[in-house]
């Protein structure tokens, strides 16, 4: 299942022994073979195929701000950089409402972009594009969130082309982190698929159980008090699946089959994460998704990838 999941494809050699070298973000700038995945507001630049990549020649000088530029890596044709652009531009005004004069250049490239969530197109990228979004899209996030010392609140520079924050008062380094969750297909011993309704989401979706794992615990041992908690149940047998990067903004979801111990039948959901919850055979959910009475997660999700890993092929409908 690993090399269908669509955001844990690639197809760039992240080259990381390279990032280190203080040149290297300029020479790339300067090389037109490069090529830019632009970020803003944690969506991605896209035309109709895949990524708008950019030539660094097609971006103004004064855009590449170390602050916001990270090295990707590198095929046998390009290296990539991501360039996060500013959030308002274009739309800062005075106080007597005109606006503040920027350059055009970029104000008028921005103007002209589309900009796209990475859940929406995830499994619509090819292997080369979605390894660079995803990439793309969390460090730009972890940057926007980190931007001072978590140990003294001092403000911290880019180094390491874009993989390292420096803090300026005591020197300490501090990195992009990944927040570990699991997310399991659980199934009773009739082999029903138990899927769940979060407090949060659209009416009628329902998915996969999922959680992060705490400190202190193992990823199975996670499996397990995630499905207890939420929704009552014990769970026998666990099996890892596969894992994907979820981006949104620091995830790696580890996927599992997970099997109920005999008896467990009875769902009590835990009213706060988890509002409804509720068993289907095979049958059942695809009559249930053909009449739209439950809709599935996206397609770009691990969850769309688990439901469907159990039932045995596509489920048609339209996801988030």
């Amino acid at each position: 299942m690993h090399d269908l999941l669509p955001l844990a494809r690639t197809a760039v050699d992240p080259d990381a022994v390279s990032r280190t070298d203080a040149a290297l973000v300029s020479r790339l700038v300067a090389d037109p073979t490069t090529r830019v995945v632009l970020v803003q507001r944690g969506l991605l630049a896209t035309d109709g195929d895949g990524l708008d990549l950019r030539a660094p020649d097609e971006l103004p000088s004064d855009a590449w701000d170390a602050e916001h530029v990270v090295y990707l890596g590198r095929d046998e044709h390009h290296a990539y950089l991501s360039l996060t652009l500013p959030e308002h531009l274009g739309e800062e005004r005075d106080l007597d409402g005109v606006p503040v004069v920027e350059d055009a250049r970029l104000v008028e490239l921005v103007a002209a972009l589309r900009f796209t969530h990475l859940r929406d197109v995830g499994d619509a990228f090819g292997d080369l594009d979605a390894g660079l979004a995803a990439t793309a899209v969390a460090v730009s996030s972890w940057h926007a969130r980190h931007p001072r010392c978590p140990r003294c609140g001092e403000p911290t520079e880019v180094v390491d082309s874009g993989w390292v924050r420096r803090c300026t008062a005591d020197g300490s380094l501090h990195f992009p982190r990944t927040d570990p969750a699991v997310i399991m297909a659980v199934t009773d011993r009739a082999d029903r698929i138990l899927l769940g309704h979060a407090a949060h989401w659209p009416e009628r979706r329902f998915s996969t159980l999922a959680g992060y794992v705490e400190p202190g615990e193992s990823i199975e041992v996670a499996v397990a008090r995630e499905v207890k908690e939420e929704v009552g149940l014990d769970v026998a047998d666990v099996e890892y699946v596969a894992s994907q990067p979820w981006p949104f903004p620091a995830s790696l979801m580890l996927g599992f089959r997970a099997v109920l111990a005999d008896g467990q039948d009875q769902v009590r959901v835990d009213a706060v994460e988890i509002t409804a919850a509720r068993f289907f055979t095979r049958e059942e959910l695809a009559a249930a998704v053909a009449a739209g009475e439950i809709l599935l997660p996206m397609r770009s999700s691990i969850a769309r990838a688990l439901i469907e890993d159990w039932y045995g092929g596509p489920l048609e409908t339209r996801g988030f």
